[in-house]
């Protein structure tokens, strides 16, 4: 069953995250304002036996999944067993627990690191557990991998409309800009900011040469409105295995992106690379065939994007 009008209820897991916070925009500008939301001290996700309660208790329509424990190469791969353990937990009691309580439909959102490290490019949703993974974050991509595929089980076994999305590299207002935990484009705009009127180089990780597709979030949130708006036989004649990539079809390398960044921010400092750390995956462009035949595309270019998100960075610092 499809989003279609405004009394039905939708539950947003990690409202209060990037992807959560746009999703919620998206959905008040539409109209649907019987929204359930929890914060973090409300309602933990990785307790099982609260989940089940809430669902009880308020017995939402649909259901929206942004809640993650998420972090870039150093948080991944400084903490394996967290980021694994955790977003296993918090998928588990959520999706399951969606299924229990009826839920018409849940959309679960993943990540493109779910795609072996060297799948042929764009990366289709085919390609998934056809080769290893990038082992910086694999942790993470295995407990998405497991999200993705309960969904697809539930669906197989109790005919359940529950879908995955796999955005690419998200970014905008609401980001993450701690240099231990962010990832590539918030750090680089802090990195600018802080170095803007000194003298001193921007230091990169890698090469710069790995190429990179970066999608708007409220790009993002306006394509997950219309999946969730899709009605069911249209979803998945496009989407038979419940999967959708979610991104804006065209990439560039790192180096461009810091000069693009470099450029918005207004600052003149010099660009270095430090060689001796990794690159990660070399290319990360998502097959986007299966959302763009549904009717979808992206609105935001990448230099508005990252001239808004200065902006909403500059206002909170």
């Amino acid at each position: 069953m499809h989003l279609s009008n405004t009394r039905q209820s939708i539950f947003v897991a990690g409202h209060r995250g990037l992807v959560g916070s746009g999703v919620v925009r998206a959905l008040k500008h539409a109209g649907f304002d019987r929204l359930i939301l929890r914060t973090r001290q409300e309602l933990d996700l990785t307790d099982a036996d609260a989940v089940r309660a809430f669902y009880q208790e308020e017995k939402p329509d649909f259901v929206v999944v942004a809640a993650a424990k998420v972090g870039g190469i150093l948080a991944n791969d400084s903490y394996p067993a967290d980021f694994l353990h955790t977003n296993l937990e918090i998928q588990s009691n959520v999706i399951h627990g969606a299924h229990e309580a009826g839920v018409k439909r849940l959309l679960f959102l993943g990540s493109t690191c779910i795609y072996p490290k060297l799948a042929p490019q764009p990366l289709k949703e085919e390609y998934l557990l056809t080769g290893p993974l990038e082992p910086t974050n694999q942790w993470y991509a295995i407990a998405k991998i497991a999200g993705v595929k309960l969904c697809e089980a539930l669906r197989s076994q109790y005919g359940v409309d529950f879908v995955s999305m796999m955005p690419t590299n998200m970014y905008g207002p609401g980001d993450n800009f701690d240099l231990n935990s962010s990832h590539v484009l918030p750090a680089l705009i802090r990195k600018f900011h802080e170095a803007k009127g000194t003298s001193d180089p921007v230091t990169l990780w890698g090469t710069g040469s790995p190429k990179r597709e970066f999608m708007y979030v409220d790009d993002l949130a306006s394509s997950i409105l219309h999946v969730l708006q899709t009605p069911e036989d249209q979803l998945f004649d496009a989407a038979p295995d419940g999967l959708i990539n979610a991104g804006v079809g065209h990439d560039l390398s790192i180096a461009e992106l810091a000069e693009t960044i470099k450029q918005v921010v207004g600052a003149d400092n010099a660009i270095s690379y430090d060689t001796s750390k990794p690159d990660g995956t070399p290319r990360k462009l998502v097959d986007v065939t299966r959302l763009f035949s549904l009717g979808w595309r992206p609105e935001v270019d990448l230099k508005e994007g990252i001239r808004r998100t200065y902006e909403w960075y500059q206002a909170q610092h």
